[in-house]
């Protein structure tokens, strides 16, 4: 059995059109990890978008994992225009596989599609079924039960993590996973690491799969760290879970078993899940930045938005980050539906207010994710939703998603706006 498991290279465009590589793809290298270690060989194949035929007659199961709905298309592309063995399997997985598992199945002609927690099990499994192609028994899938697509029961959750073996970070180029412009601006040489699945909140603009947060325990990540630092001479890391600190607990736990190596780095938070006491506790541990989700400045946009935290929290958030010896830096989104000249100005009054305390600051345009609350409910935000998965991107987007064209105009003048203030005191 050879397995080969594709992922589409995708570039961070939005350092004005700069190609830095995003971070490795860790939905793939656990899955090559955990086949690996029951005695599966794996491949880890890296796909461009300016080539849509590869030749598979090498794997007996070829596994497409969809990172974003941007990148469904050339997916789709590969899987049909490429060659395979007779009698391949094909299987699917990823965050837009996970809300569209049936059109997914259609769309890429497959045997399986992944939908739930655990698709480490599950792709061992249907490995499993080579010879019978029944999958139909197999817990967290789509899948085809004569004609007739069904989806299976969801597999058992596990809260803890430690279960699983180490991401398969050998099977990619080292320039893949070891960088040295990616952690606070700094040049250290560093790499990035999962702490945890699943984030609890619900954003009205971010598209996530799992609500219910699964942690690994600070021994298990100190090993995998001390590993890296032997392996690879890394000097820091920056923690890529969607929401670090949401258990102060099981921050703790890890904080105080790291702290010893002596490793700079970076991880992202809400504004309302720190505290004082938190923030020293990572910084001792080497913490030197803190990425806040700030989204917006104004206290109207933010409840449309469902962030449920207020300006007054960000301040106090940010100040406290920084009397604890934390850089901060600041995720802004702009032009969720309400936007405009007034809410633009109240974010540039913010970020004049605590300017002397960011050290940083990352500015995206509103896109609706498919499978985001938004994006459900696009009568009530009037969104204008279009076929095309590729403009759902979340780094070259100027669309007209909302409104009319007034509404648009005003929120692309005020976007240059608040754009133009960014760059003058935040330059790359």
């Amino acid at each position: 059995m050879i397995v080969a498991l594709v992922y589409p290279e995708v570039y961070d465009l939005a350092r004005f059109k700069e190609k830095r590589k995003e971070f490795p793809p860790f939905g793939i290298l656990y899955l090559a990890a955990f086949l690996e270690q029951n005695g599966i060989k794996v491949d880890i194949i890296k796909i461009r978008s300016s080539n849509s035929r590869y030749d598979f007659r090498n794997y007996d199961l070829v596994g497409f994992s969809i990172p974003s709905s941007a990148t469904y298309n050339t997916l789709k592309n590969v899987r049909l225009n490429s060659i395979y063995k007779n009698r391949v399997i094909i299987a699917v997985g990823g965050i837009h596989s996970y809300f569209y598992p049936k059109k997914t199945l259609k769309d890429f002609k497959a045997d399986a599609v992944a939908v739930g927690n655990e698709g480490e099990e599950t792709l061992l499994e249907i490995t499993q079924k080579l010879v019978e192609r029944k999958f139909s028994d197999i817990k967290g899938v789509c899948t085809w039960k004569g004609s007739e697509i069904i989806i299976t029961p969801t597999r058992s959750f596990k809260y803890n993590l430690d279960w699983l073996p180490f991401p398969a970070r050998h099977l990619l180029p080292e320039s893949d996973f070891i960088m040295s412009d990616r952690l606070a601006g700094t040049k250290t040489r560093m790499t990035h690491i999962m702490m945890s699945r699943g984030c609890p909140f619900s954003c009205h603009f971010c598209a996530v799969s799992q609500k219910r947060i699964q942690y690994r325990s600070g021994i298990n990540v100190k090993a995998e760290l001390e590993q890296l630092k032997s392996r690879y001479n890394i000097d820091g890391f920056a923690i890529v879970d969607d929401n670090f600190v949401v258990n102060k607990n099981k921050v703790i736990d890890i904080c105080e078993n790291i702290k010893d190596l002596s490793l700079k780095w970076s991880a992202l938070s809400r504004v309302d899940t720190v505290d004082y006491e938190l923030l020293e506790v990572m910084h001792d541990a080497g913490c030197i930045e803190i990425k806040f989700g700030v989204e917006s400045g104004s206290d109207r946009m933010l409840s449309l938005m469902g962030k449920n935290v207020s300006c007054n929290q960000i301040k106090q958030a940010v100040t406290l980050a920084h009397s604890a010896g934390i850089n901060v830096k600041a995720f802004l989104v702009h032009g969720f539906p309400g936007e405009n000249f007034e809410t633009t100005k109240e974010t540039i009054s913010l970020l004049k207010e605590i300017s002397s305390i960011i050290s940083r600051v990352t500015l995206f345009r509103f896109v609706p994710l498919p499978g985001s609350f938004v994006f459900r409910n696009a009568g009530m935000f009037n969104l204008h939703l279009v076929d095309d998965w590729n403009k759902y991107h979340i780094y070259h987007n100027n669309f007209h998603w909302w409104g009319n064209k007034d509404d648009f105009l005003e929120v692309e003048r005020s976007y240059q706006y608040l754009k133009s203030f960014i760059d003058n005191l935040w330059p790359k």
